[in-house]
């Protein structure tokens, strides 16, 4: 094994080389991902590697760190790709590769259990864990957590509301049932009535199922994730699923709507329903300001009358490298980055919900999030997806599985999701 020394005298060695033979982008590169480990006097460089904010709300947040760590380290922003699985696939290169330059990740929400059982991250333990715990909401808790152990702290959280038009349905629906009833009765007086949700193939269908499964009371993995669940809590999700594919509430589009498409739908004035994220909210308000004065919130739908829906939990979760040169000043940076101060300017500037519970009852928050207490209670009562190293399988199977919606037959289809999350724990699927 090389010794830690003689590897620092390596890597600046080849750092130096980097940065005199490439050109300016690459030489900027090299030094950027060199910068932890030159660092010999005055504040260590810290690498934080997350998707690209284009808000500035965690720049405003690495400039707060920055200024209160007491010259101890400097946090540098390091931009990963713009879409997920470019992300998460540069992280595991370099992580695998033991790069050293990495020092705290931004991780989605479903990689945790990945990450942590290949250990390229390191466990929160002690003073750490317990201010990481601390007032953190449950649910973005059990994203962080993989086999009893906390490995990365939550950052930010996201959940979905019913998103509705005053206009057409005074009452909003409590029930997928009621909301079925609604749209086929507006479509009856000719009035927009479409029910807009993610029904493309990608992870946006598998929140879905996931939530319908969570809400009717089941789980797509036992509690061991070492098998399916499923069982007839899926096939009442997969019937509801293909009860608004075959109804006039679904859109033409719903093959292969996403988030995005969606709001565009409900902004163009042809839905009625709109299941979505919060991120809607101003989007509708600087688009179509007409509309948006009955352009109105409620809980997510339940599966089962008087049973509130457990609606899927996005979010992200920070996590120290298991081969940073400075893990005790990460731990401390990345608890940093997530406080109370920056989540506030997270969710005011950045649009994400905070995951530590009391800014829910910060009047600071109330302008940007004039439904903060549906989203608290959303929240609370929230469901994660399935945790297993090999999420990006499953959840791709899943996904195959329910779209196009109109192809489901709920029993059937459940049976064949049972074979393929048994191929794909077993690791007979590919990982992508």
């Amino acid at each position: 094994m090389i010794k830690r020394k003689g590897r620092r005298r390596a890597r600046g060695r080849a750092c130096r080389i980097a940065a005199a033979a490439g050109g300016i982008t690459l030489a900027a590169a090299a030094l950027s991902a060199c910068a932890s480990a030159s660092a010999g006097t005055g504040p260590v460089t810290l690498n934080f590697y997350l998707y690209p904010d284009t808000s500035g709300a965690t720049e405003q947040a690495i400039s707060n760190c920055n200024a209160q760590s007491g010259g101890k380290y400097t946090i540098s922003y390091q931009m990963l790709p713009q879409a997920s699985d470019g992300q998460r696939q540069q992280l595991v290169r370099r992580l695998v590769a033991h790069d050293a330059s990495i020092d705290i990740l931004g991780l989605d929400v479903t990689w945790e259990a990945e990450f942590a059982e290949a250990g390229l991250i390191v466990p929160w333990t002690g003073t750490y864990k317990a201010q990481a715990e601390a007032g953190t909401l449950k649910a973005a808790l059990q994203t962080a957590t993989w086999k009893g152990q906390l490995v990365a702290v939550p950052d930010n959280t996201n959940t979905q509301l019913l998103w509705y038009r005053s206009d057409l349905v005074p009452k909003p629906p409590a029930t997928w049932a009621e909301m079925f009833a609604d749209a086929e009765q507006l479509a009856k007086e000719g009035k927009p009535h479409y029910i807009e949700v993610q029904g493309a193939q990608y992870e946006g269908a598998t929140v879905w199922f996931n939530t319908l499964v969570a809400s009717a009371g089941g789980s797509i993995l036992n509690a061991g994730a070492t098998a399916p669940a499923l069982g007839a809590p899926a096939v009442k999700a997969l019937s509801i699923m293909k009860q608004l594919a075959d109804s006039p509430a679904a859109d033409p589009s719903l093959s292969v709507q996403m988030e995005n498409q969606n709001r565009l739908a409900m902004e163009a004035g042809t839905a009625a329903f709109e299941l979505n994220y919060p991120f809607v909210y101003p989007g509708m308000k600087s688009d179509n300001p007409a509309l948006f004065k009955n352009f109105k919130w409620a809980p997510y739908p339940a599966v089962t009358p008087g049973v509130p829906a457990k609606v899927t939990i996005g979010g992200i979760d920070l996590a120290v490298s298991a081969y940073s040169e400075h893990k005790d000043m990460a731990f401390q940076a990345a608890l940093c980055l997530r406080n109370p101060q920056n989540q506030l300017i997270g969710a005011t500037v950045g649009g994400v919900p905070p995951t530590i519970a009391s800014l829910y009852n910060n009047p600071k928050l109330f302008p940007d999030y004039p439904f903060h207490a549906d989203i608290l209670s959303a929240l609370q009562n929230g469901s994660v997806r399935p945790q297993t190293p090999v999420y990006q399988v499953v959840s791709i199977g899943i996904s195959h599985q329910v779209s196009p919606p109109t192809k489901i037959n709920p029993q059937a289809t459940e049976q064949s999701m049972v074979s393929q999350i048994n191929d794909a724990l077993q690791s007979k699927g590919l990982v992508p």
